[in-house]
């Protein structure tokens, strides 16, 4: 339990991290609504959703799930405000970017430092659940980052799948993951150990071993 414990921690501070990223990138391209809500901090309590930060991932974890999913509260955006071209793209590039960036820094760390098992395994659950979170977030499925991506090339799809997606689109990720788990988790683990192992010289095996898990 103490293990998953510590993975939670890890990754809430993170999922925080992609939405203030998501947030700075809107207010430096001119929309402030993030800003003047308040969240453009570091401090967890602005970002927390009592339900997606505490609540979905404690749960998954009582019951034995095989993934676990969690995040903060998506900063509020306001797309009419946002200078420039693609800026909406680059919004939502921001968070997943935020968490690769990361990822990379404790990666090399890895890499290039001579670290006790403890730490490599701190350093590694960074690294992994970073890209998790990443990797998932840019799945084209609304209303993760990827769909946003998606309707900046695709614009005539976008208004109806936002309409059907805004009411219905945590309940299709829930769906999709509990029917098309084995695929999903197959494609997000072999991207994820990819650039794991690029990042850090290691393997998500070495890690896990480390875990227990």
């Amino acid at each position: 339990m103490e293990i998953w414990i510590f993975l939670i921690t890890i990754l809430i501070f993170s999922a925080i991290l992609h939405e203030y990223a998501h947030g700075f990138a809107a207010y430096v391209l001119g929309d402030p609504t993030a800003k003047n809500a308040g969240r453009l901090t570091f401090n967890p309590i602005p970002h927390i959703d009592p339900f997606l930060t505490i609540m979905l991932p404690l749960v998954l974890v009582v019951v034995g799930s095989p993934f676990i999913i969690g995040g903060a509260k998506p900063v509020p955006v306001n797309p009419f405000n946002l200078q420039g071209k693609y800026a909406g793209l680059k919004v939502a590039l921001a968070g997943p970017l935020s968490n690769i960036l990361l990822a990379l820094l404790f990666g090399t760390m890895i890499r290039f430092l001579p670290l006790s098992e403890p730490l490599f395994l701190a350093f590694g659950a960074i690294v992994f659940l970073n890209l998790l979170l990443a990797v998932f977030n840019l799945l084209p499925i609304p209303p993760l980052d990827g769909s946003h991506i998606l309707f900046t090339f695709f614009p005539s799809i976008a208004e109806k799948m936002k309409i059907f997606f805004s009411q219905y689109g945590l309940i299709v990720i829930f769906l999709m993951f509990f029917l098309f788990f084995s695929v999903i988790f197959r494609f997000i683990f072999i991207v994820i150990s990819l650039i794991f192992f690029l990042f850090t010289g290691s393997s998500l095996a070495e890690l896990f071993g480390v875990m227990g898990i």
